[in-house]
């Protein structure tokens, strides 16, 4: 099996072109399914940000998990493949592993060491856990990279500075116009991306605050954090017409905010500036808007420029975070090859159970006067002779199975036991257990190898 993750995001792709590769929450499951139930794929899972569209899979070979989630991609987002396939990137095996801890850490998000998007992270993986598309491999990838996530930020100073879009956003609008106290602003959204909006807003002295939202109930609820008043979507052109500042951060699938409907406003707000603050993915507003006087109009894009004034003392932590994220992908590639020693184990631990109880069926017509507690003791202590000769041959096969010749070493060992036909018929098992996907992500093992857990 090989892990392969394919996607566009912020560094190399243009907005213009994120926008139209997002998965809308509704169809994510529907998405999950089918790229699932592709040829080749074993396990997925898709993770769909602003600044990213990734999809994570397990397949059996590369060549072909590359040529089906490309076609996944163009297929499901009907875009020609002369568009959309230049900006696909795609990294195997190790370097997806890695690439999946960088992400959860925020070390390849736009703003370094940014903390949403391992929420957002976790989100995904729960629910194509939820949707019945992760198995083994994906249940402990993406726990060991949520734990490593949090690790990261509990050790290093990664937070200490508080950088993010909607921070960017407020610092280039008070870099640019001057302090921002006595303007209005009118937040579009209600999400997460406008709550920090409006912190670090509120925090830069602004009081006249007013949401607006698809939902009113979520616009009043945000509002009253915030001492602001919320306010009807149905009233749009209104509250435009007397803001300030519109900031708009939604899921909407076309523009909110156009042409049409600004230069009536714009004609009524005389000479008074409009300041246009655009964080959605896809964008709220028409970036043709730019070009009319009197408009300041930033998108998402536009704050990459000014996000580096508080890096530096996250670039050293990140360099602490990369020594972690070491020692987590050698942990998760021991992990791997240990996949492999299981059947072994689990075969060896049948037939030792199976000598165990052949001979205390003869003891037991041997002496058939024993007493119940006579009979435990020596059952007990046959098992813990088993055990205790058992346990040198099961460690040094899980370390043999991690070096070069693992294989060989397993295979070996299987001979030297006699127990072959055991791991055959366990590594059948194994097998259909994986391609069915347990219900609750859980693989329930032997003894001897560790329960991997879903969440």
């Amino acid at each position: 099996m090989h892990i392969l993750t394919i996607g566009v995001n912020h560094r190399n792709t243009p907005v213009k072109i994120r926008e139209k590769l997002t998965f809308q929450p509704s169809a994510l499951e529907q998405a999950l399914t089918e790229l699932r139930e592709t040829k080749s794929i074993f396990e997925d899972v898709i993770l769909s940000t602003c600044n990213r569209t990734e999809l994570y899979i397990v397949c059996d070979q590369l060549h072909t998990g590359r040529y089906y989630s490309k076609k996944f991609f163009v297929d499901w987002f009907k875009m020609p493949p002369e568009t959309l396939l230049p900006y696909l990137v795609i990294k195997e095996d190790q370097e997806a592993i890695r690439h999946l801890f960088r992400v959860a850490c925020g070390l390849d998000s736009m703003i370094l060491g940014e903390t949403q998007i391992l929420g957002q992270v976790k989100t995904s993986f729960l629910t194509a856990q939820q949707s019945g598309t992760t198995g083994t491999f994906f249940n402990e990838l993406f726990k060991e990279a949520i734990t490593l996530a949090k690790r990261a930020q509990d050790e290093t100073q990664i937070n200490d500075h508080p950088v993010s879009v909607s921070y960017a956003a407020v610092k280039l609008l008070d870099d640019t116009f001057g302090p921002l106290e006595d303007k209005s602003v009118l937040m579009i959204g209600a999400g997460d991306m406008s709550r920090l909006a409006l912190k670090h807003l509120a925090g830069s002295g602004i009081r006249n605050l007013t949401v607006m939202n698809r939902t009113k109930d979520k616009a009043d609820l945000l509002a009253q954090q915030f001492e602001g008043q919320a306010a009807e979507l149905d009233a749009l052109d209104a509250w435009i017409e007397r803001s300030d500042i519109v900031f708009t951060s939604t899921s909407a699938p076309e523009f909110l905010i156009t042409e049409a409907k600004l230069l009536p406003l714009l004609a009524r707000r005389g000479k008074r500036p409009l300041i246009l603050v655009d964080v959605g993915v896809p964008r709220n507003i028409d970036p043709e808007l730019a070009r009319l006087e009197g408009v300041h109009l930033f998108d998402i894009d536009d704050l990459e420029r000014i996000i580096d004034s508080n890096q530096e003392a996250r670039r050293n932590a990140a360099f602490q975070i990369e020594r972690l994220i070491d020692q987590q992908q050698a942990k998760y590639t021991e992990w791997l090859h240990t996949l492999g020693v299981v059947p072994v184990i689990s075969a060896l631990r049948k037939k030792a159970l199976s000598i165990h109880s052949e001979t205390m069926k003869r003891i037991e017509n041997k002496l058939p006067e024993m007493t119940e507690q006579e009979r435990k003791v020596i059952s007990k202590q046959a098992k813990s002779m088993i055990n205790q000769l058992l346990r040198d041959p099961i460690n040094n096969i899980k370390e043999l199975a991690c070096c070069e010749h693992g294989k060989h070493a397993i295979d070996h060992f299987a001979e030297i036991f006699n127990i072959a036909d055991g791991v055959e018929r366990s590594e059948k098992s194994e097998q259909v257990r994986e391609l069915k996907v347990l219900p609750d992500g859980e693989l329930e093992e032997d003894v001897h190898q560790r329960t991997i857990h879903g969440g």
